[in-house]
């Protein structure tokens, strides 16, 4: 019987975590999610279970709202950054998920580098 791609996704995206989860010493993890319209992204501490700090394309003020191309990735990852920075965050993993490192993860990847976390 063939896997449906969900769950040929969600093996991958365990497997990742799982990866990640063996080197995290303590750091925080910066989490993307991809859908058709928009992405967002979360800065999350696995220790305590809360959200350090998120930005999404579906924030108004962002004006990007049902757009998830190149451009939004690097302004989310851009906001992410800044928003890491005023909670204390210089230092994460980077939680790819199921998604491969090409297009708009990789924008966002740049811009939250260019932002200053250092993952």
């Amino acid at each position: 019987m063939a896997n449906s791609k969900r769950t040929l996704f969600l093996k991958r995206q365990q497997r990742v975590r799982n990866k990640l989860r063996k080197m995290a010493n303590g750091r925080a993890r910066l989490s993307v999610y991809r859908s058709n319209k928009n992405i967002s992204v979360q800065l999350i501490d696995d220790l305590q279970g809360r959200t350090i700090a998120a930005a999404s394309s579906l924030e108004k003020d962002l004006g990007l709202v049902g757009k998830n191309n190149q451009e939004a990735a690097a302004k989310v990852g851009a906001l992410l950054a800044e928003r890491a920075k005023a909670a204390g965050v210089e230092e994460c993993y980077f939680d790819r998920g199921g998604y491969l490192f090409h297009g708009t993860i990789k924008a966002l990847a740049d811009a939250a580098r260019e932002g200053g976390l250092k993952f």
